[in-house]
C-alpha cells in the first residue's frame, strides 16, 4: 500500500473524529440535511457548524447541493454509515445498560459542556 493512501485514508478518519463532526454525519447518515437543520441540532453558532461541514466536504466526506438559497448536505462516502453502525454496536457492547438511539434527535444537548476546539 502506498503511504499517500494510508495519508488520505488517516485524514478521512480525522475528519469525523470529533464529536460535532461525528454527530452531524449521523445525522447525515439518515438522509440529506439543510445546513438550517444541521445548524439547529447544536447550542453553537452557524459559523462554527460551516467550518466543519467545510472540513468534512474538503475531505470528500460530504456533498453539497444548492436549492434556492439553501445549501443541503449529504454523505459522499456511503460506507460511513456501516462504519458508524460497527461502533455503534461496539459502544453498545460495552455498556448493556445503555439505552439505544432511537431516531433523530438533538444530537449535541444544550447542556452539554462545549469542547475548546468547537468554541
Amino acid at each position: 500500500m502506498k503511504s499517500s493512501d494510508q495519508e488520505r485514508k488517516a485524514a478521512i478518519l480525522k475528519g469525523i473524529a470529533h464529536p460535532v463532526r461525528l454527530s452531524i454525519v449521523e445525522a447525515l447518515s439518515l438522509g440529506e440535511l439543510c445546513v438550517c437543520d444541521i445548524a439547529s441540532m447544536f447550542p453553537f453558532d452557524r459559523t462554527t457548524i460551516s467550518k466543519h461541514l467545510s472540513l468534512m466536504k474538503s475531505l470528500g466526506i460530504l456533498e453539497d447541493r444548492k436549492d434556492g438559497i439553501k445549501v443541503f448536505y449529504s454523505l459522499r462516502l456511503a460506507c460511513i454509515g456501516a462504519l458508524l453502525s460497527c461502533l455503534e454496536g461496539t459502544v453498545a457492547r460495552a455498556d448493556p445498560q445503555r439505552e439505544p438511539k432511537a431516531g433523530k434527535q438533538r444530537l449535541w444537548p444544550v447542556s452539554a459542556s462545549i469542547p475548546k476546539e468547537v468554541q
